[in-house]
Order: structure tokens, then sequence, then C-alpha cells
């Protein structure tokens, strides 16, 4: 999750202020409300290379993925829904409810797709996804390659780019990709706001029935606000792709890391370093539960998490970190370090030292001998 950056919030304040009207109405403020959401639609499709009509607005990631894989579950031919073993709870949840049953394909140890495997199981799959990239590692998976595999046996394919969107490009116009999800809170737009992109011709059943909006895709009134927000988000994103704004990114990123790893002993980077987002920091710390460690870097004031986000709370080692071969021991010692265009090289290093003091103490607690830090979950 990002901030709300400044040209986000003035993009959005007259729509939440002066212009609250329905877009749906005839008068006035009705059709000038109508008439930012169809320019944010346009900004949005520009920018995927789509067609305006493929692009349908929703309240974020996981309404997207269950509308979408709800909806193709609901009319798709025989067969099991193929993803892969490191996807979001968005996506295996959505899989585990269907009858059809869900079949997933390997990852290595580095955390990318098992291509041979996942060719192998497109022959009997009725529609497939991978995501962009990992929400826990950051390693970016081969998903237009996925996508080719899976054009060219026919069978649709859906890719969640809610963690890569704003970090890499994703447009979809020339892939073969069929249906992409991405939420706004991930690249300094508002949460509560994403878009849900469906190649024209490919068959799509609404999850939510009323009042017909969204082209009859996606009833309920448009918050225009969030919309504009988005479509603010998505222009900031792209000149800082264009201008090399995450290659700055990815520097810090690299230098706090550089900084832990000579530091103290004992730190893994996880996943395929050499191909994964340039915000995203993956470590294992041996001999320190991250449990304990969140808790030291909170009062530290560095804020990080211990797999996903939206995971936290729960006492089970991360599925992805499992399914990429490492030990329960390794899993739950494991922290994510995210870092955005608003970070600075100074307090990347401050996090790192944090961080060095945060091992080093928790080390020493529980080498003493006093027996094993217990983390108190109500």
């Amino acid at each position: 999750t990002t901030p709300l950056a400044d040209e986000v919030w003035g993009a959005m304040e007259p729509w939440l202020r002066e212009y609250f009207h329905n877009p749906s109405s005839t008068h006035q403020g009705g059709k000038r409300a109508r008439a930012a959401l169809e320019e944010a639609r346009g900004i949005v499709a520009e920018w995927w290379g789509a067609r305006e009509d493929e692009v349908i607005f929703t309240s974020g990631g996981t309404e997207a993925v269950n509308a979408l894989l709800a909806g193709w579950d609901s009319v798709a031919c025989e067969g099991y829904f193929l993803t892969s073993e490191v996807e979001h709870s968005a996506v295996l949840r959505s899989g585990q409810r269907m009858q059809r049953g869900m079949i997933c394909c390997g990852v290595d140890s580095l955390g990318t797709l098992r291509k041979e495997e996942f060719a192998a199981k497109l022959k009997g799959a009725a529609f497939a996804s991978v995501m962009a990239a990992n929400n826990e590692t950051g390693v970016i998976l081969d998903w237009r390659g996925a996508a080719e595999m899976a054009h060219s046996q026919g069978v649709p394919f859906f890719c969640d780019a809610v963690q890569a969107v704003g970090k890499i490009p994703l447009e979809v116009g020339s892939s073969a990709v069929d249906a992409m999800a991405i939420s706004a809170h991930k690249f300094h737009g508002p949460k509560g706001s994403g878009a849900l992109y469906v190649r024209r011709g490919c068959q799509f059943v609404p999850m939510l029935y009323g009042g017909g909006q969204e082209m009859g895709r996606r009833s309920g009134t448009e918050n225009v606000a969030a919309i504009v927000g988005l479509a603010a988000a998505v222009k900031l994103s792209a000149k800082k792709l264009a201008t090399g704004a995450m290659d700055d990114v990815a520097t810090i990123r690299d230098a706090f890391e550089a900084a832990v790893i000579r530091g103290i002993e004992g730190v893994v980077r996880n996943g395929d370093i050499a191909s994964r987002l340039p915000n995203t920091s993956h470590l294992s710390f041996a001999g320190c539960e991250a449990a304990g460690l969140l808790i030291l870097l909170d009062d530290m004031g560095v804020a990080c998490s211990a797999g996903s986000a939206c995971m936290a709370g729960k006492q089970k080692p991360s599925h992805v970190q499992m399914a990429m071969g490492l030990s329960e021991a390794q899993a739950k010692s494991s922290l994510r370090v995210s870092f955005s265009t608003i970070n600075t090289m100074s307090e990347a290093q401050g996090a790192a030292m944090a961080v060095i003091r945060a091992v080093k103490k928790l080390r020493s607690v529980q080498g003493s001998g006093v027996g094993p830090v217990v983390i108190y979950t109500p």
C-alpha cells in the first residue's frame, strides 16, 4: 500500500466536494460526472493499450479477481482452473470454491513458474491465471509467456497485476492476455479503486446486478472521485516509469540490502533477484522469527511485513515461501520490505540499521538460554 500522491488528491478533491453528482443522472451535474468517468476510462485504456469498452472499474483488486474468475467459472467449458502455487489468496480462494476444481503449477526455488509443467497442465484446463509479480517476494513471473502458451491451446488467460502495477510495463494490447486486474492503492492512488481489463469478445458474466452500470458488467453507482484518482495515478506512474524513477527505487532497495548483509550474518535474499520488482526486498534471517522482528522494528519506526500484508496475523508459514522449497523455519524468519519513489537513500540506510539492531537483539535473547520468545496473539 502506498500513500496518496499530491497530484492524485488534487485530481480527486473536486469530485468529492463540488462535483458529487451521480454519473447516471441526466442533469448537468450528472453529465459532468459522466464525462469525468469516461475521460478516466480513456486514460486507463490508453495506458493499457486497450479499447475503452474493455475497461471495467471496480472497488479494487479483490473484486476484480473474484468477478472475472466467477464469471469464467460459470460459462467455461469442461476442465479445471489452472493457476500457480504462489498466487494471491484472492485467486487461490476463488479457485478453491469452484466445483470444477483447481490445479496449481509449481514454481522453482527462485519463485519462477515451471513452464514445462504449466504447458502440460494447460491441456486439461478450461481457463488459467498467472500473476504478473508476486506480492511477497516481488519476483516477476513470465505472464506474457504463460499467456502465449494458454493462447496456443485456446485457453482463456487472466493475469493478476495488482502487485506489479506502477512498477513495470503492463501493456496488454499486443499480448495474449484476455483479462487483467489492477488496484490503485498499489501505485499512489486511493484505496477502494481498481480496474479490470477484459478483452473484447471474451466471455464475461457480471458478479453484481442492479442498475447496469459499467456497460452492464458491474452494477452500482460509480465512485467518480476514486476512478478519477486511479486515472491520475496511472498517468503519474507512466511518467515515473518513462523517466527512470523506478530504477532509482531499485538503487535504494539494493543499498538497503547491501547494508543489511554487511551488518549481520545469516541473511538470505529470497526469490529471483535478477527478475523482481524494483521496490521489493524479501529477506530471511537465520535464528530469528519474523514475528518478533516486526514488533522490534515497529517500535523503531520501520513498517514492514512477514509475508503478505493481506495475511498478517495468520500463524501459518507463507504458502509462497513453502512453494519455493523453504523450510518452515526459513519461511517464519522472512521479512518483506518495500520502497517507493517517495523514499530516500537516507531512509533506506536508517531502515537497514534498524533491521541490523533488531536481528542482533532478537538473536541475543533467543540464544541466551532463557527460553523462546513468545509472541502473544489474542
